[in-house]
């Protein structure tokens, strides 16, 4: 099957919903308004692009390249990033609804989450050194044996994890959550 190649482009409200789009890659593209849902982008590369409202919700990401993306106003809910490609992957997110997705195994080192609900997120054995949390809802998010050394988590809500399972030095954290990092003691605090 021939590739495509498409380079310094804007699509603006193409529905993608339910379609199949492979051997195709994007750089330096811009999406707007579009819809991704439940569709299969599995087999492409997205290179230093930008995804702004757009809808990606339930799309299947199998060894799709994501390198360098900004992810800005989307709706992005169960999607499976650790079946991504993990060459060069590397993306932000700004008020993004990230909820029920899957990270498991990604590095994210220095990756921004900004003002993105990231709700019952798997984030299990996940390098997020020096990675920024600002102002985002982490409610039942799984951080299991991941690397959070430097990471800010001060400004979020709703996170707990076992500083005993986590690589943690010099994590940054507000006073309120230090009960769910101390949530496995059953600790009675006041």
């Amino acid at each position: 099957m021939e590739s495509k190649l498409y380079q310094n482009r804007t699509f603006d409200t193409v529905d993608y919903s339910d379609q199949s789009l492979s051997n195709t890659e994007f750089v330096n593209c811009e999406f707007v308004n579009c819809n991704f849902s439940k569709s299969d982008l599995s087999h492409n590369d997205f290179l230093d692009s930008t995804f702004k409202n757009c809808n990606l919700s339930l799309a299947i990401l199998k060894n799709t390249g994501l390198k360098n993306i900004n992810f800005i106003g989307c709706k992005l809910m169960g999607l499976d990033f650790s079946a991504s490609n993990s060459f060069l992957f590397s993306m932000n997110f700004q008020d993004c609804l990230l909820d029920y997705s899957t990270f498991i195994y990604k590095k994210l080192k220095k990756t921004n989450f900004v003002d993105c609900s990231i709700k019952d997120v798997d984030f299990s054995n996940t390098d997020l050194s020096l990675s920024l949390f600002k102002n985002c809802d982490l409610s039942n998010a799984t951080f299991q044996d991941c690397i959070l050394e430097k990471t800010d988590f001060r400004t979020s809500k709703n996170y707990a994890f076992d500083p005993s399972e986590n690589k943690i030095k010099k994590t940054k954290v507000s006073h309120a959550a230090l009960a769910g990092l101390l949530e496995k003691f059953d600790l009675e605090i006041e």
